[in-house]
């Protein structure tokens, strides 16, 4: 299903706080943040040649972040990155003094650190990232996870030192839960997703996400034409189309909204004209993608910066799985998630429709940008769908 954008705000400029989340200066403190992580070096680019010819396109790129400081997800520049930044803001005030990025370590902001207790609900790799940022500066996490985390993904997250909470119900129970408990408890909501009077930290989430796109960007031979977008609560959809629009602004590509159709609360708040929390049916093989309620903020972005809405089936998500894992003749195969493909899934089933691919402009001159989010992070899962383990094996950094 495709949703052209008519929202009466589609193309209007970003609102002034989006605009500073993703001016220049921001994206230079998220690249200045992760030169101190350790074990940070930018993920690859590449190049999907043979499929681009196959199904009649110029190029197709994948940024690959299944291999994003070693927690296979590029969720983990959000988290961890909110999580930094809010201990170093902590510390200043504490301290009275500016801190940087560098005195991370230092004992005076470890103290400090340490009577801080950061929580999030999670369907897996947001809370991985959380749990990392507070073990790396001292502090502690507490992760909601809802019935549909599987037990890999939970032990995954314990790795990192986190309590582990579980909640009965769907990713948007676990979000209400951890809202509640945390506050009640006086511990930081670091959440992915927003609500009214809760945006600044959900801003600095999609913040972190600017780094992949920074490196996007320089890796890529020329600017995408075309980008599909895989979208939970919308808080990367959101990043990217604020991030292009900041950089290219009216050269900036076609951006599409790819969504489960199991959980398309986006495609159907760009329907409604306004966000709306659609029920939960049967759950869909894209866990990280199976959210029934749209982020405020990443709404906001989405509404005057997305080009279209779509979703795709379980079956999409699984073809593109296989594809990317055994690739078109001269293609490198990259190991992507049930979530990881949803983007180029999108693009396979908007192909296969002439009306389609004509609304959206994708002739032999379409240069193709997606994200594969994810690599194998449940690699039970991943085994099942392609018909064989994958190639990489993720593990904790």
């Amino acid at each position: 299903m495709l949703l052209l954008n008519s929202h009466p705000d589609y193309a209007n400029p970003l609102d002034i706080v989006d605009a500073a989340t993703f001016s220049e200066d921001a994206v230079k403190q998220v690249q200045h943040y992760l030169e101190h992580r350790s074990n940070h070096q930018p993920t690859n680019l590449v190049s999907l040649a043979g499929l681009a010819k196959e199904i009649g396109v110029a190029s197709i790129h994948v940024k690959d972040e299944s291999t994003r400081l070693g927690m296979g997800s590029f969720k983990a520049l959000g988290g961890s990155y909110a999580v930094i930044r809010l201990v170093l803001e902590h510390a200043h005030r504490k301290l009275g003094l500016p801190v940087d990025i560098s005195e991370l370590q230092s004992p005076a902001v470890r103290k400090v650190a340490a009577t801080m207790i950061f929580g999030c609900a999670t369907d897996g790799n947001h809370g991985k990232s959380v749990a990392a940022g507070a073990r790396l500066v001292g502090a502690k996490a507490a992760i909601f996870v809802h019935s549909g985390v599987s037990d890999e993904r939970v032990a995954a997250i314990e790795e990192y030192g986190a309590q582990i909470i579980r909640v009965k119900g769907t990713y948007d129970d676990s979000v209400a839960v951890a809202e509640k408990t945390c506050r009640e408890s006086g511990w930081i909501v670091v959440s992915d997703t927003s609500w009214p009077g809760y945006e600044r930290i959900p801003g600095l989430v999609m913040q972190g996400y600017t780094a992949m796109l920074g490196e996007a960007l320089q890796q890529l031979p020329e600017w995408p034409t075309h980008v599909f977008m895989q979208a939970g609560v919308g808080g990367l959809a959101a990043a990217v189309a604020g991030y292009f629009d900041i950089l290219m602004g009216s050269k900036r590509p076609k951006f599409v909204v790819v969504e489960p159709d199991l959980a398309a609360c986006l495609f159907e708040s760009a329907r409604s004209g306004t966000p709306v929390k659609i029920d939960h049916a049967q759950s869909t093989i894209m866990a990280m993608l199976e959210c029934y309620e749209p982020s405020l903020v990443a709404w906001r972005i989405l509404s005057r910066k997305a080009d279209a809405f779509m979703s795709v089936s379980d079956d999409d998500a699984a073809d593109a799985m296989r594809r990317l894992a055994q690739p078109a003749a001269g293609d490198l195969a990259i190991v992507a998630g049930e979530s990881g493909g949803a983007g180029l899934a999108g693009l396979l089933r908007i192909m296969s429709s002439e009306k389609d691919r004509a609304t959206l402009g994708l002739d032999a001159h379409a240069r193709v940008f997606v994200i594969n989010t994810e690599g194998a992070t449940d690699q039970g899962r991943y085994q099942a769908i392609v018909g064989r383990a994958p190639q990489q094996v993720l593990m904790p950094a």
